[in-house]
């Protein structure tokens, strides 16, 4: 299935009305089976799939290292897109302690939860060796528009983008979600033998606290936003000891959280 499409539209301005097609991004509903079980359906650009697997499995803690996902298979159907995974028998029980019944809205981190505490999961403490310049955050934003072809193209879609310690944009991913594009940079980089904590992650959306959980769950010490961060996400990146930037705009940003790991 196409990341994009193609429609007619009617452009209205103040001076008259023009017809002419315009380019919008692919959403196609992304269902997830572990061992031939459903777990859930999520709403995902069909793009990167092997990568959203990898990641989403992840970070939420489906399977515990890259090694015990076995297989995956994207799989055409009618209605969307199966991506089919094979895992380790070890880990089936605890897929089904956390198999989802509802079909997930776009990226949504809660959709399908079906207690409190499946919703809101502590990230657990991340390490404490990445150091970053103030000049390295800007550089990355700097380098962030180049980076997002799909966006460029539709505006519709988010990207979160994986950085060195100056700055230098080394892996990118975008989706319609925000919570997809950051599992498929997560899933592309454990998949390609990086390791998330030799830097930080650049997202183009607000910061939730899902996409702290999934950065922490990565091993990630820094997550960078370019919008605002929710009170639960400053909660979380304190609980585990992550720095969280928001606002993250040329000549400024706000530091949130773990602000000994950013240096002049």
């Amino acid at each position: 299935m196409a990341t994009t499409g193609i429609v007619s539209v009617t452009h209205w301005r103040s001076d008259g009305e023009a017809h002419a097609d315009d380019i919008i991004a692919g959403e196609t509903p992304i269902a997830m089976t572990y061992n031939k079980q459903s777990h859930v359906v999520m709403m995902a650009t069909p793009a990167d799939l092997e990568d959203f697997a990898l990641g989403f499995s992840l970070t939420e803690g489906l399977v515990r290292s890259p090694d015990e996902l076995l297989q995956v298979r994207a799989i055409p159907r009618e209605a969307g897109i199966e991506v089919a995974m094979t895992v380790k028998p070890e880990c089936v029980e605890r897929i089904d302690g956390q198999r989802r019944n509802l079909t997930g809205r776009t990226g949504c981190g809660l959709c399908g939860a079906e207690t409190l505490e499946q919703a809101v999961r502590y990230p657990e403490a991340v390490g404490h060796r990445l150091q970053v310049r103030h000049a390295a955050l800007q550089a990355a934003i700097e380098g962030l528009s180049a980076r997002q072809p799909l966006q460029a193209a539709t505006g519709a879609v988010h990207c979160a983008v994986w950085c060195g310690p100056e700055g230098d944009i080394r892996a990118a991913r975008e989706d319609v979600g925000r919570h997809n594009a950051l599992d498929k940079l997560i899933g592309h980089l454990f998949r390609t033998g990086r390791d998330p904590r030799d830097g930080f992650a650049l997202v183009s959306s607000r910061a939730s606290y899902e996409m702290v959980y999934k950065a922490a769950a990565a091993g990630m010490e820094l997550l960078a936003a370019v919008s605002a961060p929710t009170t639960l996400a400053v909660e979380f990146a304190r609980h585990s000891g992550m720095t969280l930037i928001g606002f993250v705009r040329p000549g400024r940003h706000n530091i949130y959280s773990g602000p000994e790991r950013i240096t002049s």
